[in-house]
């Protein structure tokens, strides 16, 4: 039977040890959040959500391309999994989560969030509408223009600091050969602050870079002349210039977008609007299923069926419209109703040596072009230390060549390599401690077929790129030549033109925006119905003319009204109950001579019983004119033609009228005219208008 093991009972065999004596430092706790919150928004702040105005990249935009970059994984290599990417920069250089990563990763690769793709993809990266295939499905590699944000960083162009753990280094910056905060512009939510920086055109961008480094005295509006606006890249307009020019200004403004959108006729003859593209950062699905609600609610009338369409990145959304429905009316109410126009909040927010700073146009690009300074000096003083290194190279190796044999006989009989050097440096040869290893580094063959033309080439060579270098760090304009070279060639390349125009259109609508103020004719009938045609289908006829069908009419229907209108003109109908309803023009539906029409209830929100007996055509509402009303008991009114300069939907009171008692006629009139009415029975009177007073809209 075993036995049980008996407790340690000693110190030595069990008791636990005892805690060491830890002194406990009393901290106020106001004192200690404001320091640790103090701490935490400055890691948000400079760690995670702003990027930097040198190269225009985040932490971990700029981690994840130096890791690929560590990796080979450049645009001549395959492409590998983009969960290695992830994986690797989040255990090398960024110890946050692999999503967060892979986020940003494809964020990068996704052409319709920046102007330029800094990362090439394999795969599903996502859309507007839905998010990317996991990561263990996709590839990418380093896009070719993502190499110029890498370009001579081997070449002591910016400074390097350990990573996190202290295991290996990573740049603080990247050279960034082209000015990438502009570019692809940039968006992140930081504690206290925020930036909201659109992406513009690459080839704009550069020219007005140019123009700065070589002018740098140059004001917005001087730069304004290369970068016209944002370039979206998924396209649309950009309504105006006001908010451009307050964003470039200040580093603040709201910029008016809007889709692109035609409106065309379907087979079966009716008409639709097809939306080809949309305004930066919005959902097709979402603008779809918006416009549904409205129709639906009532708060959009004329649209019959939505559809999205978009497939493959493009996008594609129909909007079938009623066949009574005005398609410029409908368009101009989606713009105003849906996200087919919405704004982007610029906020040029970005770290400006290490500070969080508000940047106009001018200071986002000098930021950089100081930052192009600094690389490019680094470079070039790197540059020159090499050239001048090799030189005293090869003047140590021509030196050699004049006593060779002496220095082959000195180096066989020597001890060993360190005995060697020492003679070599000693006179009568004193060859330099670096001249001496470069000549016992070569081998026995080598040291004899070295050839004095070949050196003597080579360090004149070497002469003219000294010079040069030289001449680089010691004018300030040959380097600012450089940069602008090296920028043009970037250019060259990469540029391509813009894909979302600025307009001279505030993008405050009106109607008179979308239609064309075309003549047309106003036809209307004793059985209500109501169009309007083109002017230009009615064209005067010779001697004998046999005239043309200007409408088609029901069985015992007349014509009852036509006028002659345009098409930006406002409409007055006047209605037997005494009330008048506005419209525009354009409103009414637009038919061929030959068509009855629509009724003019579907259009005015008459009452059971209520017809239209007058229209009058309207550019303005003057206080100088008048209109003059005429009803079936006789009664005459006038009132002051701006009583009426309110355009109410469901219609205005225009004049009481007694019981049983209808409107038959209105005229517009001066004030002084002579009135001419005719009776049924065929009576008549005349009169001065002056005889009959103003008086106020309701008045009876």
């Amino acid at each position: 039977m075993a036995s049980k093991k008996t407790p340690p009972t000693t110190p030595e065999e069990g008791a636990t040890p005892s805690e060491p004596n830890i002194p406990v430092q009393p901290v106020a706790l106001q004192d200690e959040m404001e320091r640790s919150f103090l701490d935490y928004a400055m890691s948000v702040i400079m760690a995670r959500a702003l990027p930097d105005v040198r190269d225009g990249l985040k932490p971990v935009h700029r981690r994840i391309i130096w890791d690929m970059e560590e990796q080979g994984f450049r645009p001549d290599r395959p492409f590998v999994k983009s969960a290695r990417v992830s994986g690797d920069t989040m255990a090398k250089y960024h110890p946050h989560g692999d999503t967060a990563i892979y986020d940003a990763l494809v964020r990068m690769a996704q052409p319709f969030s920046l102007r330029h793709p800094l990362i090439a993809f394999h795969g599903n990266y996502g859309s507007p509408d839905f998010g990317p295939a996991a990561s263990r499905y996709t590839e990418c590699r380093l896009h070719p223009l993502a190499m110029h944000l890498l370009a001579d960083i081997d070449e002591n162009t910016v400074d390097m600091v350990d990573t996190y753990d202290g295991s290996r280094e990573e740049p603080v910056v990247l050279p960034a050969r082209f000015p990438n905060l502009l570019v692809n512009g940039c968006q992140g939510i930081a504690v206290g602050m925020a930036t909201n920086i659109p992406p513009h055109n690459l080839g704009e961008v550069i020219d007005a870079c140019i123009h700065l480094l070589m002018n740098p005295e140059a004001t917005t509006d001087d730069l304004m002349a290369f970068v016209k606006g944002p370039d979206f890249p998924t396209g649309g307009s950009i309504l105006g210039r006001s908010g451009i020019l307050d964003a470039y200004r200040t580093g603040r403004g709201s910029i008016k977008m809007r889709a692109t959108a035609a409106i065309e006729e379907t087979k079966r003859g009716g008409m639709q609007i097809v939306v080809t593209e949309l305004p930066y950062q919005t959902s097709c699905s979402a603008i779809a299923g918006r416009i549904q609600e409205l129709v639906d609610n009532g708060e959009l009338d004329g649209i019959a069926d939505v559809n999205d369409g978009s497939s493959g990145g493009k996008t594609y959304l129909t909007i079938q419209l009623k066949r009574d429905a005005n398609a410029n009316v409908v368009l101009n109410n989606l713009f105003k109703q849906t996200q087919l126009q919405t704004s982007f909040g610029v906020n040029m927010v970005a770290l400006v040596d290490g500070v969080p700073r508000q940047l106009t146009l001018v200071d986002a690009l000098n930021g950089y072009i100081r930052h192009q300074i600094e690389v490019l000096t680094r470079r070039t003083t790197f540059r020159l230390d090499k050239a001048q290194r090799r030189l005293h190279l090869l003047e140590g190796r021509i030196k050699a060549l004049d006593v060779i044999d002496q220095i082959i006989k000195l180096i066989r009989e020597s001890e060993d390599a360190p005995a060697a050097k020492a003679s070599l440096m000693n006179p009568p040869y004193e060859f330099s401690e670096v001249q001496a290893i470069d000549i016992l580094d070569m081998q026995l063959r080598q040291l004899t077929r070295l050839s004095r033309i070949d050196l003597e080439t080579e360090m004149g060579q070497l002469n003219e790129r000294i010079a040069e270098l030289e001449g680089i760090l010691a004018d300030d304009v040959k380097l600012r030549a450089v940069i602008s070279e090296e920028m043009l060639a970037i250019r060259a390349e990469f540029a391509t033109p813009r894909v979302c125009p600025v307009t001279f259109d505030s993008g405050d609508m009106s109607i008179e925006d979308l239609v064309d103020d075309t003549a047309l004719v106003v036809v209307m009938t004793e059985a209500q119905y109501v169009k309007t045609v083109l002017a230009s289908n009615f064209r005067s006829q010779g001697r004998g003319g046999k005239g043309v069908t200007g409408a088609k009419l029901k069985t015992d229907d007349i014509v009852k009204r036509v006028i002659f209108t345009s098409a930006h003109a406002y409409l007055l109908f006047f209605s037997n109950r005494g009330r008048v309803y506005r419209l525009r023009a354009h409103e009414l539906p637009e038919r061929e001579r030959a068509t009855k029409g629509v009724p003019i209830v579907n259009l005015l929100p008459l009452q059971l019983g209520e017809t239209i007996e007058a229209i009058i055509d309207t550019r303005n509402f003057d206080a100088e004119r008048f209109l003059f009303f005429a009803t079936r008991d006789g009664v005459v009114k006038k009132t002051a033609f701006n009583e009426y300069d309110n355009g109410r939907r469901d219609g205005l009171i225009a004049l009481n009228l007694r019981d049983n008692d209808e409107l038959v006629r209105v005229i517009e009139t001066s004030g002084t005219d002579e009135i001419f009415m005719v009776s049924k029975s065929g009576m008549t009177i005349r009169f001065s208008e002056t005889e009959v007073r103003p008086m106020g809209r309701a008045a009876a």
